[in-house]
């Protein structure tokens, strides 16, 4: 068993809770609407208000989390905003992973952001991972058995 955190955590996220933690692992997840909240913890989640686009809102949920799984492959909002959240905000936010007891990192490379921001994303985490030895695991699009497959992926970063 292993402490998960899904940052990102809408209804793919919430249906990855529900699949790790029916797999017995402890799972923390992040929303940036507090809304959300009773959503995520109804999916076994212990919930953390954070936003991926200020790193130190999200930071503080790294503690005692062996994998992060980062969801944000159908974020909303502007190109510029999008390319910022896969770029330079992703960089920070593997940074700051580095300095923590997260182990393994899980990106949603597939999704409704436009395909060139995430393959950026995915080349940047498979960049970091690979220099500081990091297991990794890239997300295809969802599709039927996406739970369950995300949830395959997570154990196995776990295990690397």
């Amino acid at each position: 068993m292993a402490r998960c955190l899904i940052i990102g955590c809408g209804c793919r996220g919430q249906a990855l809770a529900r699949e790790l933690v029916a797999r017995r692992h402890a799972v923390r997840a992040t929303t940036r609407d507090p809304a959300r909240v009773p959503a995520i913890e109804a999916a076994g989640a212990e919930a953390i208000v954070g936003d991926p686009d200020r790193v130190v809102t999200v930071a503080p949920a790294f503690e005692h989390v062996g994998v992060a799984v980062i969801l944000l492959g159908s974020a909303t909002g502007s190109t510029e905003a999008l390319t910022a959240l896969h770029g330079s905000r992703l960089d920070m936010l593997l940074l700051r992973m580095l300095d923590s007891t997260v182990r393994g990192i899980v990106y949603e490379a597939g999704g409704t952001v436009d395909s060139a921001i995430l393959d950026a994303g995915a080349q940047r985490v498979r960049a970091f991972c690979e220099d500081s030895r990091i297991p990794y695991a890239l997300l295809d699009a969802p599709g039927a058995d996406w739970p369950a497959g995300a949830a395959d992926a997570v154990e196995d970063v776990l295990g690397g």
